[in-house]
């Protein structure tokens, strides 16, 4: 790793890198410039002008509080550019730009800041995005746990693509594009000190260019979301919400890995109220399903990709399940906080 200078690698971050004056503008240059610099970004303006092609803009922010800030799998700052890349993605856009705002700790190991943003500027290359503008501000040791991230995005749908959690119809087959729980097992397992024979990793990955092909090849999805917070129990209630209708699920389709399902088992978690962080939920017409799959599988991302449901009327958008013994139970919205601070 290359750190800001020599004589800064125990250094940490102070109350003055937040002051506007020759610490931040160091900090600034030294580390964040250094490794997510380009042309818009280095102009050091308040703001980015950029230009867009054709199609419909699209914008997305999220916050990002996770802990620990380093977890099998990834870390905050990876996870900052996912989640936003994600969100875009998720209305079939493609991913521009984004902005950054760190609020970073006093007594934050600048070293560990580095790593951050170093595995920040990693995740926007591999996603095919720029950091364009961004903000730091720093507050007393004791009150940021580390540093928070926020992230804006900015992206271009594609014209003739309508993609919206608004749009399943009964009738519709519902997709996922892999295992459930990875994410949210993988930040208790670091958090906990729990160990398993298999270590649990983050599936935390950007899924655009998936939803790319899968949109080339089936324009007509009717509806995308990325199960994140709450799980994929959570999305399809949302979706379900959205769309007034209902969705049947099929318990021994969705895919979980062994070692996930065994840990939720030990610590009485239900995967499907896990957050995840590099998987999709997608809604189609039924005789797109297959073609969509195809696609779906023939990606790294989403090689486990299966069909697990259905869409169906039902004017109190119930989430339904039919268990692997043949018994069938509500999937309710999620009551409480299983995991918190995960994302």
């Amino acid at each position: 790793m290359a750190y800001l200078i020599k004589e800064d690698r125990e250094a940490r971050i102070d109350m003055s890198h937040g002051s506007g004056g020759r610490a931040s503008a160091k900090l600034i240059d030294t580390l964040f410039l250094k490794h997510l610099g380009n042309e818009m970004l280095n102009r050091g303006d308040d703001c980015a002008a950029f230009e867009v092609g054709a199609g419909r803009l699209v914008m997305s922010t999220d916050s990002h509080v996770v802990s620990p800030l380093f977890f099998p799998g990834g870390d905050i700052g990876s996870l900052a550019v996912h989640g936003t890349v994600n969100d875009l993605a998720m209305a079939g856009a493609r991913p521009l730009y984004l902005s950054a705002a760190f609020i970073l700790e006093e007594g934050l190991p600048l070293r560990e800041l580095e790593q951050i943003v170093i595995s920040m500027a990693s995740a926007a290359e591999a996603a095919g995005v720029r950091v364009i503008c961004g903000d730091t501000k720093v507050v007393e040791q004791g009150k940021g746990d580390g540093v928070f991230i926020t992230t804006t995005g900015v992206g271009v749908v594609p014209p003739g693509v309508m993609i919206s959690g608004d749009r399943a119809q009964p009738g519709d087959v519902v997709l996922l594009s892999g295992s459930i729980g990875d994410h949210g097992i993988a930040i208790l397992s670091k958090r906990a000190g729990l160990s398993f024979e298999t270590e649990i990793e983050s599936d935390s990955a950007a899924l655009n260019a998936l939803v790319a092909q899968m949109v080339q090849a089936v324009p007509q999805i009717h509806s995308l979301r990325d199960p994140t917070r709450g799980g994929l129990a959570t999305t399809l209630n949302e979706l379900a919400r959205q769309s007034a209708v209902g969705i049947r699920l099929h318990e021994a389709a969705i895919p979980v890995k062994p070692q996930v399902a065994a840990a939720c088992e030990l610590l009485g978690l239900d995967p499907m109220y896990i957050a995840n962080e590099g998987k999709l939920v997608a809604i189609c017409a039924a005789e797109d399903a297959q073609p969509l799959l195809a696609v779906m599988r023939a990606h790294p991302l989403a090689r486990d990709a299966a069909i697990i449901g259905e869409v169906c009327a039902d004017p109190d958008a119930r989430v339904q399940m039919q268990t692997r013994y043949g018994g069938a139970r509500v999937v309710d919205w999620l009551a409480g906080e299983q995991l918190p601070r995960i994302c």
